[in-house]
């Protein structure tokens, strides 16, 4: 049985806004298709009409500096994001996060668009990008426009995407400075498919032994992807300490919405994990920034 019935591959963004407007319908994006394939073939997706292959856009493929920011586009594959020394120097938590991504086959086509179109509460790339402050172009056929990272997300597996109509562009994200720095971790089971347990990323600058700015990006911590807001607060003019940590964890679990899954963990176990996961990022990245 076919699983489409029209396949378009657009060169530029234009073409491809175009196959969207007018291709028969319903239709679908495709880029690594590590998911949608599956879901196609196992009756998870509707059925389509039309498949629009986004791997040749080329404002998809970017990654380059762009005036004070790094800019990823939504279409480049994992392992290249992986290897890329701009994205070394600017994004430690998201080269961290993107090696734990499947395995090396499904890297190699997998994209950071796709992670993050999912809408997954604790997907990886989206959880480093929470916290490197990250912000997404989105195209539709009346322009581009560029929103908040967090501003995407609606709940677990929906996002702002108006299905069919937008195109995640890319992501632009600010270049580090000295003394600052990021980490992502994460727990996962060792066996099977490796889904998290819980992860969390960290971008911090250092003021002198103090913690002058901060940011805490925890997976799953609710419904859509979630930063510690009060626990950031807690630390911010603190220098790194047992009573520091304990008052930053402290405010962490009383605002983390953990849950409780039969593939992955407890809410109970996680909030246990969750402390020395959190002491772990931290200090990885006060070190880095030194």
């Amino acid at each position: 049985m076919n699983l489409w019935q029209e396949y378009l591959l657009p060169k530029t963004l234009n073409e491809a806004m175009e196959a969207l407007a007018s291709a028969p319908k319903p239709l679908a994006p495709i880029a690594g298709g590590t998911d949608l394939l599956l879901d196609l073939e196992q009756g998870r997706h509707p059925p389509v009409q039309t498949l629009v292959d986004i791997t040749e856009v080329k404002e998809l493929l970017a990654l380059e500096l762009r005036n004070d920011s790094l800019f990823l586009g939504a279409g480049v594959p994992i392992h290249q994001l992986v290897l890329n020394p701009l994205t070394g120097t600017h994004a430690q938590a998201l080269v961290e996060a993107c090696n734990l991504i499947g395995g090396p086959q499904v890297r190699n086509v997998a994209t950071l668009g796709g992670n993050v179109a999912h809408a997954l509460p604790a997907a990886d790339g989206t959880i480093a990008l929470l916290a490197l402050a990250a912000e997404a172009e989105i195209a539709s056929m009346s322009g581009t426009r560029r929103v908040p990272f967090a501003g995407l997300f609606l709940g677990p597996g929906r996002s702002v995407l108006k299905h069919g109509e937008e195109l995640l562009v890319g992501f632009y994200l600010p270049l580090a400075k000295n003394e600052q720095a990021s980490c992502f971790k994460r727990i996962m089971r060792p066996q099977g498919v490796a889904l998290p347990i819980i992860n969390l990323a960290i971008w911090l600058e250092r003021a002198d032994d103090k913690v002058g700015k901060i940011r805490i990006a925890v997976g799953p911590g609710a419904a859509t992807p979630w930063r510690a807001h009060q626990a950031e607060k807690s630390l911010v003019g603190k220098s790194l300490n047992k009573e520091s940590f304990d008052d930053a964890l402290e405010a962490l679990l009383a605002h983390v919405g953990f849950r409780s899954s039969p593939r992955r963990a407890s809410a109970d176990y996680r909030r246990h994990l969750v402390a020395t996961l959190f002491r772990d990022t931290v200090e990885a990245a006060w070190e880095r920034a030194e």
